[in-house]
């Protein structure tokens, strides 16, 4: 059988991921600190690091940039780079990569190398044609600025078919398009044009979780790579350019665990009334949960009285990540792909939940 664009993409992403019990978690006041512990010393590309309190994983290294994931204590990530004394650019257990504090009250680097970095890391490129850097792999990531023609770059790694992640010659780091109508790649330093391939992740030992709950910390992290990812409705469910509600919810779960579910949100919610126990109250929500909301009438409880919502139509569907908050994505105007709270809106709204992983 032919597998769709989708499946591809779903199939690279997932062997570079090693499961693990990552997640969003409450950020508490667990925040990158604003400069360096005196004893940080700089690390190189390749070591591995510990996580010793929790703390963002941002998109940029920067505390304005956007939060990617909570790092928690006992994780294990690999130092990819580090572009100043305040900031490392790490990658995690799941294969996610971006930039945490150095305070060494945050993390904690081991002395001995791991070994060199993956091939890719080697490769360096010349930009054939204008192209943007941006912060995340997205059209809607923020523009850093405007490769030109003839700049070189260092390939870092490549997170999905669509995107390389690059570090200019001035040291900035980002994400630009992996057509290569814009690169040009050559290996070791050779002059053959080379295409790179997607990057596992650092051999960082698994850390042990109950098979379901690590089943649902990959989804959500799968989730939470597209963050930013634009709305459309109706989108195309053979790319993952943009996004509806639906498609959203089913693209994480083929990237993670290979799930093919409905392709619409009301399938979806026949499906999981079918496979597995239905909650009617958001206080019976358990982290993975999808959520199921009927149309928006109104901000307010009483716009909702008398409805049957037994008998009401399923308009959107999210996923539950606990700590009153939801990952989805439901307009243009709310930026696509995000993480919510709860609000009494959307509890007003809302029909009923049940897993997809038990």
């Amino acid at each position: 059988m032919i597998k769709s664009h989708k499946q591809l993409t779903a199939s690279l992403l997932v062997s570079a991921a090693i499961v693990a019990g990552l997640g969003v978690s409450a950020p508490g006041n667990a925040a990158a600190a604003s400069s360096p512990s005196n004893s940080v010393m700089a690390a190189a590309a390749g070591q591995t690091a510990v996580i010793e309190a929790s703390v963002r994983l941002r998109s940029t290294p920067s505390t304005s940039g956007e939060v990617v994931k909570y790092l928690q204590k006992g994780d294990q990530v690999q130092i990819v780079a580090q572009p100043n004394s305040y900031w490392y650019q790490v990658k995690a257990a799941d294969g996610s990569v971006g930039y945490t504090s150095t305070d060494d009250k945050y993390i904690s680097v081991n002395s001995s190398s791991v070994g060199t970095p993956t091939a890719p890391s080697a490769q360096t490129g010349t930009i054939k044609y204008g192209v943007n850097l941006r912060t995340v792999p997205s059209t809607s990531g923020k523009v850093l600025r405007l490769l030109k023609k003839g700049e070189q770059v260092q390939l870092l790694a490549q997170p999905n078919s669509s995107w390389y992640q690059i570090q200019t010659s001035d040291g900035s780091i980002g994400y630009i398009s992996s057509s290569d109508q814009y690169t040009s790649f050559a290996n070791n330093g050779g002059t053959g044009t080379v295409t790179p391939t997607p990057t596992p992740p650092a051999p960082v030992p698994p850390i042990s979780t109950p098979g379901a709950s690590a089943q649902i910390e990959s989804v959500i992290s799968a989730g939470m790579g597209y963050l930013g990812t634009p709305y459309e409705f109706g989108s195309s469910r053979y790319d993952t350019s943009t996004f509806d509600c639906s498609d959203f919810i089913r693209q994480i779960f083929m990237d993670a665990v290979n799930l093919k579910l409905p392709a619409d949100s009301r399938q979806q919610g026949d499906w999981v009334k079918s496979n597995s126990t239905v909650v009617t109250s958001t206080s019976g929500l358990k982290r993975g949960d999808l959520m199921f909301f009927m149309d928006y009438k109104g901000n307010s409880a009483s716009a909702y009285e008398g409805i049957d919502k037994s008998k009401a139509r399923i308009s959107h569907v999210a996923m539950y990540l606990g700590d009153g908050q939801v990952l989805h994505t439901y307009s243009v105007a709310s930026g696509g792909v995000k993480v919510d709270k709860l609000s009494a809106s959307w509890t007003n709204r809302f029909l009923f939940g049940g897993s997809v992983i038990r």
